[in-house]
């Protein structure tokens, strides 16, 4: 199959491994934009269609749309092979589009690659057809944080500037769109370890990486995934490995582990950094954001007035700093997008899947009434374990009690006041445990979670002390979620 050419795709027999629930996921989108394109689909996921039936409602609805729309072309109808795996179905076909979340499920993929059959993801695809500049992030904390600021920082430039991977959506919902315009979308994605795996062979079919490729930072999490650090690390190469001369590459100079890849940029590197530099980059000098590019210094603004006050986040204000001031984004708009923004959430956000079991983000629920709503949501088999506590805000916790009682099958209490009234009230209703913080309560999680499970993180209260307010909460429930 020539996946240098779009229209390889219609005829063309595609696996789309892992349909996913709740709307939103890259098998979604993949299946999705891959009927409009003609392809023969093939859906598989363990998951049964009990389970999936929202999903593939959705998917039958896509196919008579564009059976409609598009009558000159053939569009066909999908096979749905759900609860199972088998091995022709990824054998007998010319492309497997892979989504995040199923480590469980290698074992096909490697036999796919073994018999030359091409593995590609949502972001991939996007890669290869969308020709316009790209900002991609990734690293192992406040990857999402530094997306979302950019994404405010680069619709100071366009409005309609794009968001997409880890969070808010696959970029495949709206490549289609953005090829067809006369000017470039600017475009941020955040990128995985996982994500990033599915990327070597796009970027070396096209002869270049992102055009700004941003790493956060690096620490040895995510090692129940990989053989030791350095294989983890070499993940987050895939970034810059294909970059050419004219790409740029942003670091962080304060991550030691991020510094010993100076050598294999093949792009123009920019280093950031709490303390000042020589080299090109963003930095603080004398209390004011500094961007230097072809040694001429810009001051951003004072430390003091950025809108993310604690410590962690500044080095996801230099690195987006950065990159927006490469992407053209004028100085004062910078600016202000860091005097706005102070944090970066949305309520029930899909994290990832893994092994089955669905990671929802919603930290911003912070009183009973917003985790009750939620509950009602997600709740509905009883299976939810659910992440909550924190800070008595004396309201009344009965209602949300009872809620609980019926929606979950287990219950993590993080440090708080209000987990004190949780505990005593959920006694002998629902099973409890106490973490020590957000690692210790995704872990635990984690370990009680099965296949179906929903692990949901809805507070019903606020975070502090142990939180500076709900955003970093959310933030490190994701960080948390991303090393399993």
């Amino acid at each position: 199959m020539d996946l240098l050419k779009q229209e390889s795709f219609q005829d063309a027999i595609v696996t789309v491994m892992g349909l996913g629930r709740y709307g939103g996921g890259g098998g979604l989108s993949a299946t999705k934009w891959l009927l409009k394109h003609g392809s023969q689909i093939v859906i598989t996921d363990l998951k049964d269609a009990a389970e999936l039936k929202e999903s593939v409602d959705g998917v039958m609805e896509w196919f008579n749309k564009y059976r409609e729309e598009f009558p000159n072309r053939t569009i066909y109808q999908p096979l749905f092979i759900l609860g199972q795996h088998r091995s022709e179905d990824f054998l007998s076909v010319d492309c497997v589009v892979q989504s995040p979340g199923v480590q469980s499920e290698v074992d096909f993929v490697q036999q796919a690659k073994d018999k030359g059959v091409a593995i590609e993801s949502d972001v991939s695809l996007f890669f290869r057809y969308f020709p316009f500049p790209t900002i991609a992030v990734t690293g192992t904390r406040g990857k999402t944080t530094t997306t979302r600021l950019l994404g405010a920082m680069l619709k100071k430039m366009d409005e309609s500037a794009v968001m997409a991977g880890n969070i808010v959506m696959s970029p495949l919902e709206v490549l289609d769109d953005l090829v067809v315009k006369k000017t470039p979308t600017p475009v941020v994605i955040e990128l995985s370890s996982w994500i990033l795996e599915s990327l070597p062979q796009a970027f070396a079919d096209l002869q270049k990486g992102p055009d700004i490729a941003v790493i956060t930072n690096v620490f040895p999490d995510h090692l129940s995934r990989y053989k030791d650090f350095d294989a983890y690390i070499a993940s987050k190469e895939i970034m810059i490995a294909r970059q050419t001369p004219a790409q740029f590459t942003v670091l962080n100079y304060d991550n030691e582990p991020l510094r010993k890849l100076a050598e294999k940029v093949t792009g123009k590197l920019f280093w950031c950094s709490g303390t000042p530099q020589e080299h090109d980059g963003c930095y603080v000098k004398e209390g004011k954001i500094v961007f230097r590019q072809d040694g001429i210094e810009t001051v951003i603004l004072p430390v003091v007035e950025l809108g993310l006050k604690s410590p962690e986040n500044l080095e996801n204000v230099l690195t987006a700093a950065c990159a927006a001031m490469l992407r053209g984004v004028k100085v004062v708009d910078v600016a202000a997008t860091l005097r706005e923004f102070v944090g970066a959430s949305e309520p029930q956000e899909l994290v990832r899947e893994v092994d089955e079991i669905t990671f929802i983000n919603d930290t911003v629920a912070i009183t009973p009434n917003a985790t009750i709503e939620t509950l009602k949501k997600f709740g509905v088999h009883g299976d939810v374990v659910l992440i909550a506590g924190g800070e008595d805000q004396s309201v009344d916790y009965k209602e949300l009690v009872e809620v609980i009682a019926k929606s979950c099958k287990h219950v993590i209490l993080l440090p708080g006041t209000a987990s004190d009234s949780f505990e005593t009230m959920l006694q002998g209703k629902v099973e409890t445990e106490r973490a020590l913080e957000m690692a210790d309560a995704v872990a635990k999680a984690r370990a009680v979670a099965v296949r179906g499970t929903v692990v949901l993180l809805s507070p019903a209260a606020p975070g502090a002390p142990l939180f500076a307010n709900e955003f970093v909460r959310g933030e490190q429930f994701r960080d948390a979620v991303r090393t399993l």
